[in-house]
């Protein structure tokens, strides 16, 4: 009794942390200030605006590959261990209490205010100075990414660098150990290696998924319109006649977006616009470009693993033909002395041979070359007394 209720306990205690672990949220607002949100999965689903179905997606209790996807006032983010909503003024992030997100917590602190854009332009010499004042003009109709980006490229970065440092981590691994296997076959060195392989096959799905994800966000316009969301914020909060875009896009059509994606595209081709997702475009190009830098070391690992198994069945293949020539060199052996035998077990019975007198010096030699000496001398002494 006393250990199933000790049981009962520990289930309980387990069941509690999960539900107050999937309760924690971390909420960034614009100003890059962090707090902790301990709500339940209604009252997010209130404050985003999202469905349950999104939401699912983002319970870490369920496995979900990767995902990007892009709602009416929200971005759903599930890429790893990061998974987040992003709206046009704050960020939820997920767990903020793990260890892998701590990271991406102060990143967002660090870049999430409007002025951190413009610090990195502080560090730079006299001379990008003297060329950013040469295009200050040009400049200043434009403003810094949207918040939403802004949030999505600390996201991007994090996952990328993460897997990056992953497959780095795996290929000083697996290396010296497949080197290792060429030089000495062994029982242990094969399993090391097929625990490194395992890893990687793995490793490269988790790759493969986040590289799919931003290919075909890049191959869709239209998901990529929806990503937008400081854009469909001011279409809606603006006269839908108004001829005057937001500040921060100045390629964004000049209708508003909530009459959905055909008046968006219609608005784009009317005024002459094809270009309106350019800059998120050109953000997700630079991270596909380096997740598929990553994916092409995981496909040149997994092709030096398979040119050392194929050098290693070649050296298998040499010794089995050895092998089989031993085995064929001591067939042939016991086949010649399986004939002596026979010849000596003929010569060796006890009965008379009439047509052997006076020739006995003819059966001699079948007996010095009897492995039984014992009945090779038998047989030497009966013929010489025979004579």
């Amino acid at each position: 009794m006393q250990m199933a209720r000790g049981a009962v306990i520990d289930l309980q205690s387990v069941t509690k942390k999960k539900v107050a672990h999937s309760r924690s949220w971390a909420l960034l607002d614009s100003n890059g200030e962090a707090q902790t949100l301990d709500a339940d999965k209604y009252a997010i689903m209130h404050r985003v605006r999202i469905h349950a179905r999104d939401l699912r997606i983002l319970d870490p209790l369920l496995s979900y590959p990767s995902t990007i996807l892009g709602r009416d006032q929200a971005i759903v983010l599930n890429l790893e261990h990061i998974k987040a909503i992003i709206t046009a003024e704050e960020v939820l992030l997920r767990n903020p209490s793990d260890e892998h997100v701590i990271p991406i917590m102060e990143e967002l602190c660090r870049r999430l205010p409007k002025g951190s854009a413009n610090q990195r332009t502080d560090l730079l010499g006299d001379g990008q100075e003297q060329l950013n004042e040469s295009h200050d003009v040009d400049a200043g109709d434009e403003d810094e990414s949207p918040f939403e980006f802004r949030a999505l490229e600390v996201a991007l970065e994090a996952i990328c660098s993460f897997l990056d440092a992953r497959t780095t981590e795996l290929e000083t691994d697996a290396y010296p150990a497949l080197d290792e296997l060429t030089s000495k076959i062994s029982s242990r060195n094969l399993d090391r290696v097929r625990k490194l392989k395992s890893g990687m096959t793995r490793l490269t799905a988790r790759v493969q998924k986040v590289r799919d994800e931003l290919e075909q966000l890049l191959d869709d316009d239209d998901d990529m319109a929806d990503l937008y969301l400081s854009r469909k914020l001011a279409g809606a909060s603006s006269p839908v006649g108004g001829s005057v875009a937001p500040n921060w896009a100045p390629a964004s059509p000049t209708i508003g977006s909530r009459i959905g994606r055909a008046s968006r595209a219609s608005a784009a081709t009317t005024h002459g616009n094809e270009n309106d997702v350019e800059e998120l475009e050109m953000l997700l190009e630079a991270y596909f470009m380096q997740v598929d830098g990553t994916l092409n070391k995981l496909t040149t690992l997994r092709e030096y693993i398979d040119d050392t198994e194929d050098y290693i069945n070649i050296q298998l293949d040499n010794h089995r033909n050895q092998l089989i020539q031993l085995e064929l060199l001591l067939s042939s052996a016991t086949v010649a002395v399986s004939i002596y035998s026979l010849v000596a077990g003929i010569f060796g019975m006890n009965i008379p041979y009439p047509w052997n007198t006076g020739h006995g010096y003819l059966f001699k030699w079948p007996k010095l070359y009897f492995p039984n000496r014992w009945l090779c001398l038998r047989d030497y002494f009966v013929l010489e007394s025979s004579q």
